[in-house]
């Protein structure tokens, strides 16, 4: 049977390299899998108002993107991206049509303000929204606990992370 995971978190935290590297270990030990970056899904312009982060959109495209990659004969969903609630965590399921476990990836705040700074270096107006959201979505993901389990990113290389995120995958049921 065929589950997803989504591994959610505050910006700057890891998300897409961690799914990526579970990726290459789940290619390692032959298992099929596809991995989706929840970002490019939704990345267009201008958002409606009522929905900033383009949500809708990125469900209506996730729900073919996930089919085609089952049908192609994908196992496994591996996911980056953010959910804010239960609510859209029901959403994304519905719209993946698998089971769905989810994994928050934590990271000290320190350490994504480094993170952040370094990827935004070129980028002072980006650098100040990040790190004003970062604090602000830690918080909002705090009080939803959409998670079924957490993994600490803060360090490690991403390979030990995303060890540690199959592990607790595996533990979850997925």
């Amino acid at each position: 049977m065929a589950t997803a995971l989504l591994i959610t978190g505050s910006v700057g935290v890891g998300k897409t390299t961690v799914a990526d590297v579970v990726g290459d270990l789940l290619a390692e030990a032959g298992v099929p899998h596809a991995v989706i970056d929840v970002d490019w899904l939704r990345r267009a312009w201008p958002a409606p108002p009522s929905d900033p982060f383009h949500g809708e959109l990125t469900l209506r495209n996730l729900r073919p993107v996930a089919a085609n990659h089952l049908a192609a004969g994908a196992g496994r969903l591996l996911l980056a991206g953010v959910i804010e609630s239960r609510a859209e965590r029901a959403r994304y399921e519905e719209a993946l049509g698998v089971p769905l476990t989810v994994c928050r990836l934590h990271v000290a705040l320190p350490e994504v303000r480094r993170r952040l700074t370094s990827r935004h270096v070129h980028d002072p107006q980006g650098l100040d929204w990040h790190l004003d959201r970062a604090g602000e979505l830690a918080a909002v993901l705090d009080a939803a606990r959409v998670e079924d389990f957490t993994v600490d990113g803060t360090e490690g290389a991403p390979r030990q992370v995303a060890a540690r995120v199959i592990e607790g995958w595996q533990a979850a049921g997925g």
